[in-house]
């Protein structure tokens, strides 16, 4: 595979070296599980229903959705073909795949109202505001219309402890992408494009900050 990454790509730990140590930081510092088993569970679907994970880096919310929704049409999308390799190579997409797509979240290649349901999580702490907005005007764009979109991402933090542990995620990822979430600004911008009903479903406190999800739906 040609890595078609954009020149301002940030891989998900901000280092390609880091990738290979992705999922193991994510389920240790991350509770990577917790948020992406309440993410799927908010989801409503019927046999039939097409979802999309944008920003699904190794595949594991896509996988663990098409575990537990099987009559759903999975597909994962994620700027870094280095880490869908590892989505597509994992040994749970080999009975039931999800299909693996390389491509950026403020250009989706889609059609409109392609899917019934859109998931994201830990994507949005790379992208600078305008990217946010643009973001979440792509992903309405092709949810049909009374579809939803599920995020769950870094947010508010409740107290100054929570606050100081999130900095090394700040050092790491940067301070002008990481700001929106720390000033909880992601319902505002997804109600700013469109979306309706927006509102906090979970919040879990994590070693390195405050994990928060939300979700919205595009109007009928």
């Amino acid at each position: 595979m040609t890595d078609h990454r954009p020149h301002q790509y940030v891989p998900a730990l901000r280092y390609d070296v880091l990738t290979p140590f992705y999922d193991v930081i994510a389920a240790t510092l991350l509770r990577e599980q917790t948020l992406k088993e309440h993410l799927i569970a908010q989801a409503q679907t019927n046999p039939g229903t097409r979802a999309l994970d944008v920003g699904c880096g190794t595949g594991t919310l896509a996988l663990l959705a098409k575990h537990t929704l099987p009559t759903t049409t999975f597909v994962g999308i994620d700027g870094d073909w280095s880490i869908l390799r590892k989505a597509r190579a994992k040994p749970e997409n080999h009975d039931n795949p999800v299909a693996w797509h390389c491509g950026t979240v403020d250009a989706l290649p889609y059609a409109d109202a392609t899917f019934d349901i859109v998931f994201s999580s830990l994507l949005f702490h790379h992208l600078t505001y305008q990217m946010k907005l643009q973001a979440f005007r792509e992903i309405l764009r092709l949810l049909r219309p009374g579809g939803q979109m599920y995020l769950g991402d870094w947010g508010p933090p409740p107290n100054l402890m929570m606050r100081l542990l999130f900095v090394p995620v700040q050092l790491l990822d940067g301070f002008l992408t990481t700001q929106d979430n720390v000033r909880g600004v992601l319902p505002l911008l997804m109600e700013e494009v469109g979306f309706t009903a927006v509102h906090k479903t979970a919040a879990f406190a994590t070693p390195l900050g405050m994990l928060t999800c939300y979700t919205g739906q595009k109007p009928h």
